[in-house]
């Protein structure tokens, strides 16, 4: 372990010095919070594929060095000057969204997700690959007493994505709903969809999925590999919602003629590649392309609440935060069931 000079109080961190720089494990001086702002003792922080971001260098303006982490679960051991909702020992969460300017239009106008000067946790400050992190107020989510720590952690992120997209996507109870990809977002969304009172359609690649995803809560899974997932899909009368978790853009590109009139495929699964669509297949029935990022703190306490009421949990693989090589390593790999989550 490297080490550096410290005062009185060291935290054990996991830090990126410099884009595609592997994880240091060194000791830094405990952080102060400042006004408006909580310290937290971590006990949880989900690895997320986005975390790559951080790793590689890929976000503009990004200040090294830096610790990535956005699925942050843990205690208040401490309060900042102004502090008087959040009390001490009160476990919280801290998700993507770490705060927003509340003075923007869109925040003006309530929208806090789309802030023209988003805060990310772990990318505009340190995250919760570390003992301890400071999190502003508005950044904060309450944990149900029910969810532990790991549980809690990847539905900050994951969980919340897939389901406050769903929520949100104009599907009503009974209608078709496609959750492309069996994986760390996917496995989520199937659940999500089923308690939502979908009629869930599951696709993965090979037929080995079928049984695991009917488990999920499926009615029916097509294997990708073997069939036209598209003409499949028409077959049952076609798609209202396809929520697109694999990042594969040309796996995306294949589904679109799978959707009902008026359906929508809507992207949660990150890639750089382009999507290939003709206008004509989105003017043909009326259908939309529409992509979903995470939410606010209250859409995550949410989302924990309603995985709380319906037992949504995601499957879980932990690693000591000493370890966070080698679990991001497990993460990238896409052989993790499903989640990694980091403790302390």
């Amino acid at each position: 372990m490297a080490s550096v000079k410290i005062g009185l109080n060291p935290m054990i961190v996991a830090q990126v010095s410099q884009p595609g720089a592997d994880f240091e494990i060194v000791e830094r001086e405990m952080p102060k919070p400042g006004v408006g702002e909580v310290r937290i003792k971590v006990q949880a922080c989900g690895i997320c594929h986005s975390d790559v971001v951080v790793k590689d260098g890929r976000w503009p303006g990004l200040r090294y060095p830096r610790v990535p982490g956005h699925e942050v679960v843990g205690i208040i051991d401490e309060l900042g000057a102004g502090v008087s909702v959040w009390t001490m020992g009160q476990r919280v969460g801290v998700g993507w969204h770490g705060g927003q300017d509340g003075t923007c239009l869109y925040c003006r106008r309530g929208d806090f997700r789309n802030c023209r000067n988003l805060k990310i946790s772990g990318i505009s400050y340190d995250g919760g690959y570390q003992q301890y992190m400071v999190a502003p107020v508005e950044a904060l989510a309450a944990i149900p007493g029910s969810l532990t720590s790991v549980e809690a952690a990847p539905l900050l992120c994951a969980g919340l994505t897939t389901y406050n997209s769903l929520r949100h996507s104009g599907a009503l109870p009974g209608d078709l709903v496609v959750v492309e990809g069996i994986g760390g977002l996917g496995h989520l969304g199937v659940q999500y969809a089923s308690k939502l009172g979908y009629k869930v359609v599951a696709i993965g690649r090979g037929s080995g999925n079928a049984t695991f995803a009917e488990k999920l809560g499926a009615a029916v899974y097509i294997d990708s590999t073997a069939t036209d997932a598209a003409k499949e899909l028409q077959k049952m009368g076609g798609a209202q919602v396809i929520l697109a978790t694999a990042p594969s853009s040309k796996a995306m590109s294949a589904l679109i003629d799978g959707l009902a009139p008026n359906g929508r495929l809507l992207v949660v699964g990150a890639s750089l590649d382009a999507i290939e669509v003709t206008p004509l297949q989105l003017i043909t029935g009326s259908r939309a392309l529409q992509g979903w990022s995470s939410g606010t703190p209250a859409d995550a306490e949410d989302t924990l609440l309603f995985s709380e009421l319906t037992g949504v949990r995601a499957m879980i693989e932990t690693y000591p935060l000493e370890k966070a090589s080698e679990a991001y390593a497990r993460m990238l790999s896409g052989q993790a069931r499903f989640r990694v989550v980091l403790t302390m």
